[in-house]
């Protein structure tokens, strides 16, 4: 006898059925713990890892408690290794084409800094703030590689023969405002983040014109760099603000007498 084949408002319903009744294809070794990972990232970067327990990763992979323990030894080793994926992925986001002005570079890396920051926040606001309860030695050297690494890149942008103490000391600088300042605008978001990212790199800017000043070889070097700016791009904006701080009254005379002291 042929089989009746269900009428079509019923077939969604057959088919769902019978997608039900098939055997799920069994992960491999690497699968689930990619998929542990993945899931625990997730859940890492939406709330601070003291709120995250071994259950929750397990119940969100669809795994067993059991499952979740052969796997990692506990949940401090895959926060460890959640953290140090998206310390990879954040170090990613700093590598971009040593082409166009620098400000602009910097422009484009701040905007997926801040993408990352604004994805991941509570997880890792919690870290670099250190009052993780998850914080240390790894989590901590997950941290400092991500620094390095932004560190890195900065400098290669700068493509300078040797950087002298002050400029690494810029740089390092900049990167830790830049931690501070997307930490405090994730509590508070009454800076939109479109004028957050031009705020950051102009400081970088100005910090690298000052850093300059103190350095007359240096200066040289840095000409090149703001002569390959454009009017509309940061550092261009940054001079019409500063042009328009100066027009104040008697603000030029007092900082020339300041400068003849």
């Amino acid at each position: 006898m042929a089989s009746r084949t269900p009428p079509v408002a019923d077939r969604s319903e057959h088919d769902r059925s019978r997608a039900e009744r098939a055997p799920r294809r069994r992960l491999s070794v690497d699968e689930r713990r990619e998929q542990l990972i993945a899931v625990a990232l997730d859940l890492f970067a939406r709330r601070p890892p003291e709120e995250v327990s071994i259950d929750d990763i397990a119940a969100a992979a669809g795994a067993s408690r059991p499952l979740v323990y052969h796997y990692f030894p506990g949940k401090q080793a895959i926060y460890e290794e959640s953290l140090r994926r998206a310390g990879q992925e954040l170090a990613g986001r700093f590598e971009e084409p040593a082409e166009g002005p620098l400000s602009e570079r910097l422009y484009r890396v701040m905007g997926r800094y801040l993408d990352f920051v604004d994805s991941h926040g509570p997880g890792f606001a919690a870290l670099l703030r250190g009052g993780s309860v998850a914080a240390g030695p790894g989590t901590t050297a997950v941290i400092d590689e991500v620094r390095q690494a932004a560190y890195q890149q900065i400098l290669l942008h700068l493509a300078l023969a040797e950087p002298s103490t002050a400029v690494r000391r810029t740089v390092r600088a900049w990167i830790a405002n830049a931690e501070i300042t997307s930490l405090e605008w994730l509590g508070d978001r009454t800076v939109p983040r479109a004028e957050l990212q031009l705020q950051l790199v102009q400081e970088f800017v100005a910090a690298l014109a000052l850093t300059a000043a103190r350095e007359p070889a240096l200066a040289l070097e840095f000409a090149d760099f703001f002569a390959a700016e454009r009017p509309e791009g940061p550092t261009g904006r940054l001079v019409r603000d500063l042009s328009g701080l100066l027009a104040l009254p008697g603000l030029v005379e007092t900082l020339g007498r300041l400068a003849a002291g």
